[in-house]
């Protein structure tokens, strides 16, 4: 069964992920997880296990930092409260975990155990793990390789998201020069910061267009998007696609949570009803642009040395520059919002008003948007170095406020006759819930507008999170009350939730 796999930092995005569509989410204990500032209480954890599982969605939790000697008998205690509220997996790295009175519950590999070979996958399947999360750097050989060679256990693989420049995660440069270990949950992303390209003496190597490789940002990969590539990874063996993000918020889980439910649910039919108030994009949320890595070999781009932080969506070129004043050629079907965000180069600013081609933002330009040698001196002469220049749009505004999605159980509803009153019950693709009802069995003066109106009142599911797929009564046509139906319907719903 294929499964979407969502990042939740918090329970707020832990709902939103659940609404857009996702099957599972993945999120922090509170302690031990590979970001620190993404941990949760356990009456936390306790309330989004209770959500999750009404939908059906599984809540996988990471604890999966390397662990001091000290720090196994609380980590075991965790695991052993997790378990307790219904945590369906842990998310594991340190394999000396194993080693301790652990709950039964199932195991994950974590993607820095280095599941990158065929025979690490099959080792830690011996050692009792049942998903493996493989390393990102995997071609679509290798992945199908591994899934040949061990079938017997489940794997997962990221297809959207932030990538890490060092092999499998497994990074040490915070730890080197820092001293905060990535592997402890604390990376400082030296990766996303500027740095000089230096040869063996010390001089600035030139790129291809004749430029000083000079303060880029040279270990900064492009984000990972393999959307295109579902059907691919699914005959390979993958089963779980993996969202990345734990520190992303309830806008961009939501947005890109239902892009690859859309996607996914094309090739394999979900069991809930979704219904969204816009249209997916990546580009709209948190986005360096897009690589799908090493799937199909060694591509290119993979890297952005201009900016590590969001460039969002390319919405056409700056044609001519006054001051704070911008005079533009929008792409067809784009449109400027007060407050949107933009980006020229590496420098940002926002829309303070919008009229037809002309943009009033909240600062001037500067020279700096165009590349400057070491000394400072622009590379090149232009009386306006913003003219001419991409223009890119990383906060849209209007598509921020557009984010909604709400997720229905579709629910099989059956009253049945019973020798002393009725059976009413609920089924969904989840679970079925039963309750008989003692009530007189008084015929109906008008057969045809009882049994309506019955129906009618049962399917009235409200704001619940159940939506009537069908109605079945198999009764001779009484009267009941309004009142009644109500409360019966009320009754079941409470049941299963």
């Amino acid at each position: 069964m294929l499964s979407l796999l969502s990042p939740a930092k918090n329970k707020e995005v832990a709902h939103a992920a659940i609404q857009a569509g996702a099957d599972a989410i993945y999120i922090g204990a509170p302690a031990f997880g590979a970001r620190e500032k993404a941990g949760n209480s356990l009456e936390d954890l306790e309330e989004v296990v209770r959500e999750a599982h009404l939908y059906g969605v599984q809540v996988l939790v990471t604890l999966n930092t390397l662990l001091r000697d000290d720090e196994y008998p609380e980590a075991v205690r965790m695991a052993h409260d997790l378990h307790r509220i219904g945590v369906d997996a842990l998310i594991v790295q340190d394999l000396h975990l194993l080693d301790f009175p652990l709950p039964p519950i199932r195991l994950h590999a974590s993607t820095q155990c280095d599941n990158r070979t065929p025979e690490q996958v099959a080792r830690l399947r011996d050692l009792g793990f049942k998903r493996v999360v493989l390393a990102r750097e995997l071609s679509i050989d290798e992945i199908r390789a591994i899934h040949e060679a061990v079938p017997d256990i489940e794997l997962e693989a990221f297809v959207h998201g932030a990538l890490c420049v060092s092999y499998s995660g497994r990074c040490y440069m915070s730890e080197v020069l820092a001293g905060r270990s990535a592997n402890r949950g604390a990376c400082a992303q030296f990766c996303r910061m500027a740095y000089d390209l230096l040869d063996s003496e010390g001089r600035e190597v030139i790129d291809d267009e004749g430029q000083p490789i000079h303060q880029r940002h040279l270990l900064s990969l492009q984000d990972l998007d393999r959307s295109a590539y579902l059907q691919e990874l699914i005959d390979a063996g993958v089963t779980t696609f993996k969202i990345e993000g734990r520190l992303k918020d309830a806008d961009y889980v939501t947005n890109i949570v239902a892009y690859y439910r859309e996607k996914l649910s094309a090739i394999s039919p979900q069991h809930s009803v979704i219904t969204r108030s816009f249209e997916p994009n990546p580009e709209k949320t948190f986005h360096r642009g897009a690589t799908d890595y090493f799937l199909h070999g060694r591509t290119r781009p993979m890297a952005n040395w201009t900016t590590p932080k969001s460039t969002g969506e390319h919405i056409g070129e700056v044609v001519e520059v006054h001051g704070n004043t911008l005079r533009v050629r929008l792409l067809p079907g784009v449109t400027l919002h007060n407050g949107d965000g933009l980006t020229i180069g590496t420098e940002g600013f926002n829309v303070n008003g919008v009229e037809g081609n002309i943009v009033k933002i909240n600062k001037q330009p500067t020279s700096d948007n165009v590349l400057r040698t070491a000394t400072g001196s622009p590379i090149g002469q232009s009386p306006s170095p913003v003219k001419g220049r991409e223009l890119y749009r990383n906060l849209d505004i209007a598509f921020l406020k557009s984010l909604h999605s709400e997720r229905k159980i579709p629910v099989d509803i059956e009253l049945k006759e019973t020798a002393d009153g009725f059976e009413l019950s609920f089924r969904s693709a989840f679970s079925t819930q039963h309750a008989a009802f003692r009530y007189p069995h008084e015929p109906a003066k008008n057969a045809e507008k009882a049994m309506e109106t019955i129906r009618t009142q049962l399917a009235k599911l409200g704001d619940t999170p159940y939506v009537a797929r069908e109605v079945r009564i198999e009764s001779a046509p009484y009267f009941i009350p309004i009142s009644i139906i109500n409360e019966w319907r009320r009754q079941i719903i409470n049941r299963q939730s």
